[in-house]
């Protein structure tokens, strides 16, 4: 059962940037954590084919430098780099359209374990002018949501438990949250505050609505993270 969600989502720190990208202008979504965890179980979450789908989803392939992956109804793509414990990057293919994403962790503390993720994403992605960061930040809130309560219960996410929870009051409220706080990081970067907002409300519509049986079983959200 997910428990503190609220507090999970104001325990990130988010921000949004611009770069080039193979000649190509880019926008970078950033999402930091800390975790009561050493660098090595928490490496070991996030690669080891077996704990992967205890706190995100099923994944197949092979998940070394150059392997292909994909995570059941959502994203595949390439491995890229994986330097255990420190760094792990790979194509994020999901709909259609090739993004990027980078994982570094650093040790901050005995025991204390820092997670700072990037997904940079062309700046012509369509879903942008209408959900803005929101399209994946969300959905890597969720991620990192679910990460958080496997490193501190150990117990294994039940995905019917997880797909009621989004819709239940908690889960929507959550959601909600996730959507404000990657408007904020937007405004903060400088975008149009109305424009911001009006994102928000449109990618939190989307990830609260009520959804169909069929999107149920492949993970539709604006662009999942």
């Amino acid at each position: 059962m997910i428990h503190g969600a609220l507090d999970q989502i104001g325990a990130v720190t988010r921000g949004i940037t611009s770069r080039e990208h193979e000649g190509r202008p880019a926008r970078v979504l950033s999402a930091s954590q800390t975790y009561d965890s050493d660098r090595a179980d928490v490496w070991d979450a996030l690669t080891s084919q077996e704990r992967i789908p205890r706190w995100f989803l099923p994944v197949s392939g092979d998940l070394r430098p150059g392997g292909q992956y994909q995570f059941e109804g959502n994203a595949g793509g390439r491995i890229l780099e994986c330097q255990a414990p420190d760094l792990l990057a790979l194509t994020w293919e999901y709909g259609g359209r090739v993004s990027w994403l980078t994982v570094r962790l650093s040790e901050v503390a005995p025991r204390r374990t820092m997670l700072e993720l990037e997904h940079l994403v062309p700046s012509d992605d369509p879903t942008w002018d209408e959900f803005g960061p929101g399209a994946v930040g969300v959905g890597w809130d969720m991620a990192l949501l679910g990460l958080a309560t496997h490193l501190r219960t150990r117990a294994p996410v039940d995905p019917q438990a997880a797909m009621q929870w989004t819709t239940s009051e908690e889960g929507k409220a959550a959601m909600t949250e996730s959507s404000n706080a990657w408007a904020a990081a937007n405004i903060a970067a400088g975008a149009h505050e109305g424009e911001a907002h009006a994102a928000a409300a449109r990618t939190t519509a989307a990830y609260t609505a009520a959804p169909s049986a069929e999107a149920q079983g492949d993970g539709s959200t604006p662009e999942s993270g």
